[in-house]
């Protein structure tokens, strides 16, 4: 009762800014050099001040020069630096600091306030004056919480109100932060920021896929039985081709069924050494995988409606069949080099993986340095749930890879991050898997591939084993 009390009373939103925060990092630095700087003073004049004597001073008054010099050099020093080794320390504390100060003086800059004149009394007089005087400052609540940042502020009914509703993109583009979701609350509008995104980057190592959910950040998974399909685009040297081996190191390693167009025969045509069979380069190749994938996801579609434990609304997995990746890269490129026929053709076939692939497990993950609209019409962008931008791109790109949306891309020279769309609407910052310098990804694929077929073999031989005993219990039986 009294937990279900406290919950519909009163709830913790975060601290409040108030105006005197617009100076948050002065008050901060100036508490911590202030003592600093008078408790080493002390140090310096205390056998002065042990022996202060009023009439000798006034009487026999001496400037000790070298003693005022050194000091005031030496407070000096250590207060700065205990600012400086306060920072450090709590660097954390100080960026929430700076944080609340930014808020405050985004609200004096906006004038999101309102303020009037009032009479007060002066000092040691009758007499009285006018003062100007905040009358309305609104309620803005800031938090830190699992590396998020929440700022809540109040749908008060003021006059400010809509301006509120519009401020995500000030507060991700000042906070340095990336707007995660936004919404309304009870007389509140909450935005969810992340903080420090950075620190949530993986090691290749921890990109295992499972359960239909691959981990490519801390706080983000590409979860392909939900979110089927990716889009993946990249500058040169944005580390596109890295991040797509590391997508196929991690569904070889789940036991998937693997394939691989190149059209430009380059980084990916190279598994073929270790993935016989599964990679394609030529023209006529690609469109026969590609026809071939078709034929084989609408066989498999009607193959689950006849099994016994087929259920409507289930996918591949509850039917426990393993999934199917086609990976094709230089998408764009390679319809540039087909005639009329053929790209009708190859639109034919993806449109129709994009389309039915979800609920038969055939999941498709393009690769393109920019995905021309004209080959990803018709509505096959929209059905490529999670899209990926990595490195720096043009407007014309990130429009091409997410559509019109109210996001300022920022540009970092840092191989593997860009832009991700996850399927929660808003356009997040991202990097991808960290790749140690010297990798050996078919290494590490062709590992991933052993472990798979020693596993399955495994479980055949104690399947075996298993029908083995039950016949032999059986003879048994019918013997006695």
């Amino acid at each position: 009762m009294k937990k279900f009390l406290e919950k519909r009373l009163w709830k913790y939103r975060g601290k409040r800014i108030r105006p005197f925060m617009r100076n948050n990092v002065k008050l901060a630095g100036a508490l911590i050099f202030v003592p600093a700087f008078l408790i080493s003073m002390f140090f310096f004049w205390k056998d002065h001040l042990l022996h202060f004597n009023v009439s000798q001073v006034i009487n026999h008054f001496e400037w000790n020069v070298p003693l005022i010099v050194k000091s005031l050099v030496c407070s000096l020093s250590i207060g700065i630096g205990s600012v400086y080794v306060a920072y450090l320390t709590f660097n954390g504390l100080f960026k929430r600091l700076k944080h609340r100060q930014m808020l405050a003086r985004m609200i004096f800059s906006n004038k999101f306030y309102e303020k009037d004149h009032v009479k007060v009394k002066k000092l040691f007089s009758n007499d009285t004056g006018a003062k100007e005087k905040i009358t309305y400052f609104p309620k803005v609540y800031y938090r830190v919480k699992n590396n998020h940042i929440y700022i809540r502020i109040a749908m008060d009914m003021s006059r400010f109100q809509n301006r509120f509703l519009d401020l995500g993109k000030d507060l991700e583009n000042g906070l340095f932060c990336d707007l995660v979701d936004k919404q309304m609350e009870e007389g509140f509008v909450c935005f969810k920021l992340l903080y420090d995104i950075k620190k949530n980057r993986i090691s290749i190592d921890d990109a295992i896929a499972e359960n239909g959910v691959l981990p490519l950040m801390k706080h983000i998974s590409w979860r392909f039985d939900k979110l089927p399909h990716m889009l993946i685009s990249g500058s040169t040297g944005g580390g596109k081709t890295y991040f797509m081996l590391t997508i196929i190191k991690a569904c070889v390693g789940l036991g998937a069924d693997v394939k691989i167009l190149d059209p430009k025969n380059a980084d990916l045509a190279d598994l073929e050494e270790v993935l016989p069979k599964r990679v394609y380069s030529q023209k006529n190749g690609i469109l026969m995988c590609l026809r071939k994938s078709v034929d084989g996801m609408m066989q498999r579609m009607d193959e689950m409606k006849k099994m016994p434990n087929y259920k409507t609304g289930e996918n591949y997995a509850y039917l426990g069949l393993k999934p199917v990746f086609i990976f094709f890269d230089e998408y764009v490129a390679f319809m540039d080099l087909l005639d009329m026929k053929e790209r009708n053709e190859a639109l034919s076939y993806m449109k129709q993986l994009v389309m039915l692939g979800r609920q038969a497990g055939y999941f498709l993950v393009l690769g393109a340095q920019r995905p021309d609209a004209k080959y990803l019409a018709d509505g096959i962008r929209d059905q490529f749930s999670f899209r990926v931008a990595l490195g720096n791109m043009s407007d014309t790109g990130y429009g091409m890879m997410f559509g019109d949306v109210d996001k300022t891309f920022m540009e970092k020279d840092v191989k593997g991050r860009g832009y991700a769309y996850v399927g929660t609407g808003s356009i997040l910052e991202f990097y991808s898997p960290i790749v140690p310098k010297g990798y050996d990804f078919m290494s590490s694929i062709k590992n991933a591939l052993v472990g798979v077929e020693g596993a399955q073999a495994t479980a055949v031989a104690s399947g075996s084993e298993s029908d083995q005993t039950a016949s032999g219990e059986g003879v048994s039986e019918a013997n006695d």
